[in-house]
């Protein structure tokens, strides 16, 4: 059975694929044209190849068609080469025409920093504060008459103003420099000014111990050619510290010693540190401390905070005494008003010096220094003197009396100076400040020191009569008379420290005598 020659009257109706351009036709028309017209025929063939693929052709037809695709590829190829070579040159072109715009740009930039710089620098030079209103420049008068010639003559600018301020800037500078040598030379002798000031410190704070070293040396000297000057520096030390009666007693033995040349030694004995701190409690007693908290505050070491706190001292001494009752512990100082302190303190003083009246310790507390008196015979007055007594006088603050003992007395040296004057055994109290201060009559009996009338009166402690004259009948004024008379008498002879030094020697003599 023939076929019908189908296909091949089918594959005639395809149209012809359209050849690829030749290269004259190339030429005068841009690479973007020709990839147009290349693109468009390869679908043109494409579109064919699949259409007889789709009507089942035989693949003979399909060799020229795939002839012409890979021509067109190649053409495609090609415009693409030269549309990539057209881009490079156009690059090329374009930064070939924007260099010369950079480097404008950039010299723009210059010249704007180098403008502000400058700018900034105009408008520094005009906003600058010159010195030359704060420097304190020499008239002109003086530096025509005192600048050298060579600072005067010489031209420094056009301006004569400013020719003339450069001179004077000048002049004072050659001031200055001169000014800070001498200023360099002072300095140089400050340091060794203060060198010299500190060396001196230095030797004058090594003196107080050389002087004391050398004091301490110089007492076997002084010892030996009867100088004892330490000695008597550190007595009249110690003298300004005495009561009032304890210096006058010193003062009068002291001056019948060098005035009369009397055989005796007299020297203060005790501790004036104790001393010092018995002054500042009697400056306090004002304050409102009781003695019997100064006492306390010499027994406990707390002298300085009773003296800077006169209330707590005296609650202290209430609380050692036991008498300070469960209510006061317990009550708030903070909460009591005014009035109701003052009544407290006031109650309180009161009972504080009840108190006081009824302590011994207190009645009998003697003043921490004394004097030693040493009474020699008055016949060896030589190198070796013969001691006959030691006296020791003491001063009892609460009752403002002296009292006088004998050191280291033997039995029968107790009596020597019992009744050394008429009636003035010194077993009773001399004035009667000191018996109402005392409230019972002291016992003088079993003390080493007893309270004489004529150490009072050797202390300028003077007092009247009990009784006075006036008091009685006419027999008894005139006995009265006659006693005040030979009392004025007698008060004349124990005034004098001379008449009693005398009759405690004869009564010391005669007692050895005997013995």
């Amino acid at each position: 059975m023939a076929t019908a020659p189908a296909p091949a009257a089918e594959a005639m109706d395809v149209e012809a694929p359209s050849r690829p351009p030749t290269a004259s036709a190339t030429k005068s028309r841009s690479p973007h044209d020709l990839l147009a017209e290349t693109r468009a025929s390869i679908e043109k063939v494409a579109a064919r190849m699949l259409a007889i693929k789709r009507d089942g052709a035989p693949k003979s037809d399909l060799r020229e068609l795939v002839t012409q695709m890979s021509l067109l590829l190649i053409t495609l190829r090609q415009v693409n080469r030269e549309i990539l070579m057209e881009e490079d040159k156009v690059k090329g072109e374009t930064e070939a025409a924007k260099a010369p715009v950079d480097s404008t740009t950039l010299q723009l930039h210059n010249l704007l920093y180098e403008k502000n710089h400058y700018v900034k620098a105009i408008r520094a030079c005009q906003d600058f504060q010159t010195k030359h209103p704060g420097i304190d420049l020499v008239p002109e008068e003086e530096f025509h008459h005192a600048a050298p010639a060579d600072i005067r003559e010489k031209t420094l600018a056009a301006d004569a103003a400013h020719d003339l301020m450069l001179k004077r800037l000048n002049f004072e500078l050659v001031q200055r420099k001169e000014m800070c040598k001498l200023h360099e030379k002072l300095e140089q002798q400050r340091s060794s000014l203060l060198e010299t000031i500190a060396n001196q410190k230095k030797f004058l704070s090594s003196l107080p111990s050389h002087l004391k070293s050398l004091k301490k040396a110089s007492l076997p000297v002084q010892q030996q050619l009867g100088m004892q000057h330490t000695k008597k520096l550190k007595q009249h030390h110690a003298a300004e510290l005495l009561p009032a009666p304890l210096y006058i007693a010193y003062t009068q033995l002291l001056g019948q010693k060098e005035a009369f040349g009397e055989n005796i030694e007299v020297e203060i004995a005790g501790s004036t540190k104790d001393a010092q701190i018995f002054a500042k409690q009697l400056a306090k007693r004002e304050n409102g401390m009781c003695l019997l908290c100064l006492q306390h505050a010499t027994a406990m070491s707390l002298a300085k905070l009773f003296l800077d706190r006169p209330d707590v001292a005296c609650l202290v001494c209430n609380l050692i005494a036991g008498s300070l009752s469960n209510g006061d512990n317990k009550m708030d100082d903070d909460g009591i008003d005014e009035e109701e302190d003052a009544q407290r303190r006031r109650s309180r003083s009161k009972k504080n010096a009840v108190k006081e009246a009824n302590n011994p310790a207190v009645i009998y507390q003697l003043h921490p220094l004394r004097i030693i008196l040493h009474v020699y015979d008055a016949e060896n007055s030589g190198t070796k003197r013969r001691k006959l007594i030691t006296l020791r006088f003491e001063f009892l603050a609460k009752l403002n009396v002296v009292c006088v003992g004998i050191e280291d007395s033997e039995g029968l040296d107790n009596n020597i100076l019992c009744n050394l004057f008429p009636d003035d055994t010194g077993l009773e109290l001399p004035h009667q400040m000191a018996k109402v201060s005392a409230g019972e009559a002291p016992n003088f009996s079993d003390k080493d020191s007893r309270p004489y009338k004529w150490a009072q009166h050797l202390a300028g402690i003077d007092f009247l009569p009990e009784v006075p004259p006036s008091v009685g009948d006419d027999s008894n004024r005139a006995l009265s008379s006659a006693d005040l008379s030979s009392g004025l008498a007698l008060y004349r002879r124990q005034h004098r420290t001379q008449t009693i030094l005398q009759r405690i020697r004869s009564r010391k003599v005669a007692q050895m005598t005997l013995t």
